[in-house]
């Protein structure tokens, strides 16, 4: 069964001009055991006093063996969204109700496949920020590889893509590709894509046999892009989907 614990606003910076990144301690000052990929729900009500929640995939960065004692989420604000005005508006010192973790879009351990694709768009993003110790640790190896395909309307809506450009730099097996549906960046890179991820990923050539993918975002990119690599001879197991929408 899931914990249910108070969380508390310890730093908060804006990512971009919609998303804030938001760390939190417990306020009992127990850590958090979690998998990287895994998410929070968070609790609160509406102004007629209706309960209701929102989930929120952990991007604190770690290794999945030991619990953590900061807790970091990106959040996506909606105009009028209550979700919006209770974590847009709270300070540092206050605290939410939460629960978790949930949820199974994690790496498998019994998954030999040789390369990872994986997709985003927006704060879909999150979970593979705290999968980089553990990718570092499947890389090093070296007889595997990764593909991240990241995509946001602009540069400055490509959340955390200064630290995915440092871990690609560090580790050879780690390939970043940010896809700009908008406008391009001021100063392009040779590894910067234009469109949308889906159609980046014929790019990539997938391959059944070979490749596991992960797809978390926008659900008309999940979609897309799940039909594509069924397409491209990969089976439904080796297709692991977190849809993302923004709730009001």
């Amino acid at each position: 069964m899931a914990d249910h614990f108070q969380l508390r606003l310890v730093d908060s910076r804006m990512l971009a001009p919609s998303v804030r990144h938001l760390a939190f301690e417990r306020a009992d000052g127990q850590p958090l055991p979690f998998v990287p990929g895994q998410f929070l729900q968070v609790h609160f009500h509406y102004d007629d006093g209706t309960p209701t929640k929102r989930s929120y995939s952990v991007a604190t960065v770690g290794d999945g063996s030991s619990p953590v004692t900061r807790i970091e989420i990106a959040v996506s604000y909606v105009d009028g969204g209550a979700a919006t005005r209770l974590l847009g508006g709270l300070a540092h010192g206050e605290t939410i109700e939460a629960s978790g973790p949930y949820g199974r879009f994690c790496l498998q351990e019994g998954d030999s496949n040789p390369r990872y694709l994986l997709l985003a768009t927006g704060t879909g993003v999150t979970p593979y920020r705290a999968m980089l110790p553990q990718l570092a640790r499947l890389l090093a190896a070296g007889d595997r590889e990764a593909v991240l395909l990241y995509g946001a309307r602009s540069e400055a809506e490509l959340l955390y893509g200064a630290e995915f450009e440092a871990f690609a730099a560090a580790h050879p097996g780690f390939t970043f590709h940010p896809v700009f549906s908008r406008v391009e960046r001021a100063a392009p890179q040779a590894y910067d894509r234009r469109g949308h991820v889906q159609d980046v990923l014929a790019e990539l050539a997938p391959q059944g046999g070979r490749d596991v993918a992960y797809l978390c975002g926008n659900p008309n990119m999940v979609d897309a892009a799940f039909a594509a690599l069924k397409d491209f001879g990969l089976g439904v197991p080796h297709i692991r989907r977190e849809k993302y929408v923004s709730s009001r």
